[in-house]
This record gives C-alpha cells, sequence and structure tokens, in this order.
C-alpha cells in the first residue's frame, strides 16, 4: 500500500509541476513584504483550491494568512508555507522556493489523504522575516490539532542533519526622548537624544568583548535627528540580540538593555524598549522526520544529501519554525539549490532563488516531504507514537532525539 500511495503522491505532484514554478516564479517577480503579501497568499489559496482544498483566507486575525484542508482523520500532517520577501533584495531567502514547495507537498499527500486515513493542512504563515506569523498563529491556534508540521528552506545545498539548528532571536525597539533646542544658540536648553543614541552603541560595542562565543548584538538608527542645527529631541534604535539557545536569550536581552538605560541616565532623556515581534527560538527537529524527508530525497528526487557526521552545526541565522518545532514534532531542513553562489539575504542568492535550480528545488522538496508524511501515515506504530505525543503536548525539544 505504501509503495503504491507513493507512486500515487509522485504523480500528483508531477502533474501539477508546472503550476508549482509558475507559483514560485511569480513570487520572485512580484515580492510583498511581512504582513502585505497579499498578491502572494492570493495565489497560493487559489492553486489550492483549484486542487480540492478547503481554503481559508486571513484566519487568526492575519490577513495574509491562510489554512487549506483536505481529508479527515486523527492524524493531520501539517505543511508551513512561507512567502514574504526582504526590503530591497526580494526573494534572498527563497520563500518563494518555500511556498511552491509546501504547495506541492500538500497536494502530493491529499492525492492519497482518504486512502491511508489521514488528514492534510497547509498553513500559509506570512511575516516570517519579521513580525514571527508562525508564533501568531501558534498562540492562536493554528497548530493545535496539526500532529507534525514540515517545510524546507532554500540553502546552498541540501542538509538533513537533524542536529543541525538556527539561533534564538529577540528583536526591539528603543527610543530615546530628550527636549530639542537649537544647537548654536541655546544648546545649554537642549537634552540630547541623538548623545543617548551614540552612548548606547558604545556600551553594547564595550559589551560585546564580554560576550561568549555565539552570542550576537547588531542594531541600526533608523531616525537621528532632522538636521544639524536642532538638538534632537528624539532618536529611534532597531536593534536585535541572538543566543545559540532560547533558555539564553533572556539574560543577553537586559544585559543589552541595561547599555540603553545607561545611556538614558547618562545624557538625561527618557528610554522606551519595546518588542517588535514575539522571540524566534531555536529548532529542534524530529530526527525520525527529518530521516523519511531524506529518504524521500534519495529515492524521489535522485539527490545524494550528505549523511549526518561530525559536530552539530548551528546556523547564525533564526526562524519563527524554531517555535513550531517547540511546540509539536516537525522539521526544517535546508533545500539545495544546486550550483548556487551566494548565501541566502545576498543579491546573487536572490537570482539563484528565481531560476532553473529553484524549479528543481520545488520539485525535490515537494516529493520529499510527501515522502515523509506518506511514511509516516503508513506506520502504524510511528503513527500513534505521534498521536501519544501531541496528547501528551510534547514538541521537538524533547522528541528530537527520537530517531
Amino acid at each position: 500500500m505504501e509503495v503504491a500511495a507513493r507512486r500515487r503522491a509522485l504523480e500528483r505532484i508531477d502533474a501539477f509541476a508546472g503550476r508549482l514554478t509558475e507559483l514560485s516564479r511569480s513570487l520572485h517577480a512580484d515580492p510583498e513584504l511581512a504582513f502585505a503579501e497579499h498578491r502572494a497568499a492570493g495565489r497560493l489559496a487559489a492553486l489550492l483550491e483549484e486542487a480540492g482544498f478547503a481554503v481559508r483566507r486571513g484566519p487568526y486575525d492575519l490577513p495574509t494568512a491562510l489554512t487549506a484542508s483536505y481529508g479527515t482523520g486523527p492524524l493531520t500532517i501539517g505543511v508551513c508555507a512561507e512567502y514574504d520577501a526582504l526590503p530591497e533584495l526580494g526573494h534572498a531567502c527563497g520563500h518563494n522556493v518555500i511556498c511552491a514547495a509546501s504547495a506541492g507537498a500538500a497536494i502530493g499527500l491529499a492525492a492519497v489523504a482518504d486512502e491511508l486515513g489521514f488528514a492534510v493542512r497547509l498553513l500559509g504563515t506570512p511575516a516570517e522575516e519579521t513580525g514571527g506569523g508562525k508564533v501568531l498563529m501558534l498562540d492562536r491556534g493554528a497548530f493545535d490539532d496539526v500532529t507534525v508540521a514540515m517545510m524546507a528552506h532554500p540553502g546552498p545545498a541540501d542538509d538533513v542533519d537533524p542536529r543541525s539548528s538556527t539561533t534564538s532571536v529577540a528583536r526591539f525597539d528603543v527610543t530615546f526622548t530628550g527636549r530639542a533646542s537649537h544647537a548654536a544658540l541655546a544648546p545649554e536648553s537642549g537634552i540630547n537624544a541623538g548623545d543617548a543614541a551614540v552612548v548606547a552603541q558604545v556600551a553594547v560595542g564595550q559589551l560585546r568583548q564580554q560576550l561568549p562565543d555565539g552570542y550576537r548584538v547588531a542594531g541600526i538608527v533608523r531616525e537621528g535627528g532632522a538636521q544639524s542645527n536642532i538638538i534632537p529631541e528624539r532618536t529611534v534604535l532597531s536593534y536585535e540580540v541572538r543566543t545559540p539557545t532560547a533558555e539564553e536569550l533572556a539574560a543577553l536581552r537586559e544585559r543589552v538593555a541595561d547599555c540603553f538605560r545607561g545611556a538614558a541616565l547618562a545624557t538625561g532623556c527618557a528610554v522606551a524598549i519595546t518588542a517588535t515581534q514575539p522571540d524566534y527560538l531555536d529548532l529542534c527537529n524530529d530526527a525520525w522526520l527529518m530521516a523519511r524527508y531524506a529518504d524521500g530525497l534519495r529515492a524521489a528526487a535522485g539527490r545524494s544529501p550528505a549523511e549526518p557526521a561530525g559536530p552539530p552545526r548551528r546556523i547564525g541565522a533564526s526562524t519563527d519554525m524554531g517555535n513550531v518545532t517547540r511546540a509539536l514534532p516537525a522539521i526544517h531542513p535546508h533545500l539545495g539549490l544546486i550550483g548556487s553562489s551566494g548565501t541566502p539575504h545576498t543579491r546573487e542568492f536572490a537570482e539563484w532563488t528565481g531560476g532553473a535550480a529553484a524549479d528543481d528545488a520545488v520539485l525535490a522538496g515537494a516529493r520529499a516531504m510527501a515522502w515523509a508524511g506518506i511514511a509516516l501515515a503508513a506506520d502504524e506504530e510511528r503513527r500513534a507514537h505521534y498521536l501519544d505525543l501531541r496528547a501528551a503536548g510534547v514538541g521537538g525539544a524533547a522528541s528530537s532525539a527520537d530517531g
């Protein structure tokens, strides 16, 4: 039964191959930023409706989110789709590829959902680059009845090591408020919010040398004053802090916040520190699901991902999929754009995410995720195991070592 189901799922993906690559390329040519991905979400919804899914547009008070459902049963296999782009760089992170690959996986799984007795749920998750769409959807119940979740993220090469992870990140704005005055005529009457920004940046720079390996602090000045003869009464900085694990994040955030509080005290300004998105947690991939995804890459996509070896790899980037993996068994492998140059978030990589290598990755990712989902649905013992994990509220942090 499993062999026949795989064949039917792959045939269904092949039947939609042209529309899947067209979806990827159309998103690439028309990038939209976080929480504004209206056309991207509309294109994805239309394709899934054509494939027979029941689609909800704008659920969970998120206008550019969507859910697409097919089939019934206690086992629900979730596939996450991202489609937001980066300012100025467009789809330099390849979310167009993610969206189309996830759509293909869902379509393939739907072809065999009835005979294997499971439900398919595609979750269109906005604002991964900034805003934390998955965290918002997770908090609002979108994943409550999802048993496992999958997505595949473009990169220079395939990475199926379940130990691979990301960093945790917290992002926030810092606003210094002083008092404006003429910089030459009455400087003594001003309270310089620009000085507060400078003092804060120096303090953060001095702090960096005392931080452990893997800790990162980065920021920009978004507002720094209007013109040189006016003492700035307001400056705004956008900052982020990253740590290898979620458990370390709060302490680093507090140390950096003290730099801003000290700058306010030194200059006489008021300071407000405001989170700009939910915290992103580090990934905890599920080992068994990742192994089945790797099987699919080899058998259904003709790829040869390297076997996990050596020490685990932790990249410096972050993703809100980490929060999903902490809440339920899930995977976030890297899907290679074979032959690509550059890395995500570069102009070079943005060119590759709209080309032939990206088309190949769309179909490879769809086939591999569908393969993994069918392996789960056809394995009664494993199916029961994951249903038990969800009933107990166990996420990837507890299940990731279970290969």
